[in-house]
């Protein structure tokens, strides 16, 4: 089957899953949601119409109802599922990947997030298994329902004045084209502002550094001030600053509490960043008291750990922002609402955005290096236990592979959940140390593991 993953359902349309495996997801999660009434959107890829008719048939063939928003972004089914009370949401969408993929994303009361290990291994399960699927006494219903004027509203409480910004927005062709020119009017530049689920100028995503580019260009071109781009389904979205350099997105955590403690006052309050992040993400906010949670990278994770600690606000090295105000989930468009704002107020006071970042910035870091290896279990436990024999680690964390800190340097290592892949990431506080450990790394790993770096 090969789409079912741990934090959604995604995959090659038509190859890696189809219609039939849509409509069958859709009729095991009332059952498994214990839900009479099942929210559903979509994005706009090419294949969602399809895909949105095969999955309401199953959930209605069921005995559950629909309640239809149709278009959407990611971020606006959790609002609809949390904010009207829904025990089950999907929304139709393969995020940041290409056109020729497509997925399903499933949420549960209160917008918290059905991950592989929360609901879809079991339904995996049940379709491999050939689990009976006996009609219901009634088919259930389909309604349609707009959010528009109740998304708009929650989203207008955070907008602060930014007309004195110049901002390059580049809405990728995909869902973000549905509210970015209303929230933000058409005094600034907008590139892939049509909604085209083909995506012709550039993959969705904006993590990789080729999708950056006509961005980069209009932000110089314009003398922007900064530079706002989303990815497909407009649930994560990253920045380029005044001198058209991307904004690393674990930073942004930090900058973060200058909208919620320097404008709203908040005190001491508790933060979450996932185990890839930054150090500087942390020593920046200990000025805000700050109590920093470290957990695992995915929503599937993020969402409930945030709930969990009663945490302000969080993010992820991908782009995602995760908010209390927002259900505990993660929006785009709020994370840029918030931005904007605190990138205007310094601007006011003469700093930018560039300067700002490069403040906080106090660690040289090798972005995550992928070794291709089959024993990866036995690779990380090499690496953990090759560091420790030569200095005693300020901390040690065991969750998603491992992350060990060191006074003047800290590694995370950690499996693909997909591929046979070791993902690395190391911060050093001088280039010559974070070359030094990053060499040490890939010769064991090649050494003895026969490892080879992507």
């Amino acid at each position: 089957m090969g789409a079912f993953h741990a934090y959604d359902i995604r995959g090659v349309w038509n190859v890696d899953w189809d219609r039939d495996t849509a409509y069958k997801v859709g009729y095991f999660i009332p059952g498994l949601l214990g839900a009479d009434k099942v929210l559903v959107g979509r994005d706009c890829r090419l294949s969602s119409p399809e895909i949105h008719d095969a999955l309401i048939e199953g959930i209605t063939d069921a005995g559950a109802d629909v309640t239809d928003i149709g278009l959407s972004s990611t971020p606006m089914v959790y609002f609809a599922t949390a904010y009207y009370g829904f025990k089950a949401s999907v929304q139709i969408t393969a995020s940041h990947n290409p056109a020729k993929y497509n997925g399903l994303k499933v949420s549960r009361e209160n917008a918290l997030p059905v991950g592989y290990d929360a609901g879809l291994g079991q339904i995996e399960r049940w379709i491999k298994e050939g689990k009976d699927m006996p009609g219901a006494p009634r088919k259930g219903s389909v309604a349609h329902l707009d959010i528009h004027d109740d998304y708009m509203a929650f989203m207008e409480k955070y907008k602060g004045d930014i007309s004195g910004l110049k901002v390059v927005f580049d809405l990728s062709n995909g869902m973000s084209n549905l509210f970015a020119k209303e929230v933000y009017g058409e005094g600034f530049r907008y590139i892939g502002d049509v909604m085209d689920g083909s995506f012709p100028n550039h993959e969705p995503n904006p993590l990789d550094p080729a999708n950056l580019v006509a961005l980069k260009e209009a932000v110089a071109e314009e003398g922007a001030d900064i530079g706002v781009i989303w990815d497909g389904d407009a649930d994560r979205v990253m920045f380029v600053d005044d001198r058209s350099r991307f904004v690393a997105p674990d930073l942004v955590i930090a900058l973060m509490a200058k909208y919620f403690c320097d404008v709203r006052g908040e005190k001491n309050p508790r933060v979450l960043q996932e185990i890839r992040s930054s150090k500087s993400v942390g020593e920046f906010l200990k000025a805000y008291g700050a109590e920093m949670h470290t957990w695992r990278v995915g929503r599937a994770f993020a969402a409930p750990k945030l709930r969990e600690i009663d945490g302000l606000w969080g993010g992820e090295l991908a782009g995602h922002y995760y908010f209390k105000d927002f259900f505990y989930s993660d929006s785009g468009l709020l994370s840029s609402i918030i931005v904007l704002r605190i990138v205007a107020a310094m601007k006011g006071e003469g700093i930018k955005l560039s300067d700002m970042m490069d403040s906080m910035t106090g660690y040289y870091n090798s972005g995550e290096v992928n070794f291709r290896i089959e024993d990866k279990a036995g690779a990380m436990e090499a690496v953990r236990a090759h560091f420790e024999a030569q200095e005693t680690p300020e901390a040690v964390m065991d969750f998603d592979g491992y992350r060990l800190e060191f006074p003047e340097w800290w590694f995370n290592i950690r499996p693909s959940n997909t591929e046979p892949y070791l993902r690395f990431i190391c911060e050093a506080r001088t280039p010559e140390l974070l070359q030094a450990r990053v060499a040490e790394v890939t010769s064991l790993l090649e050494d003895r593991f026969g490892a080879v770096k992507k």
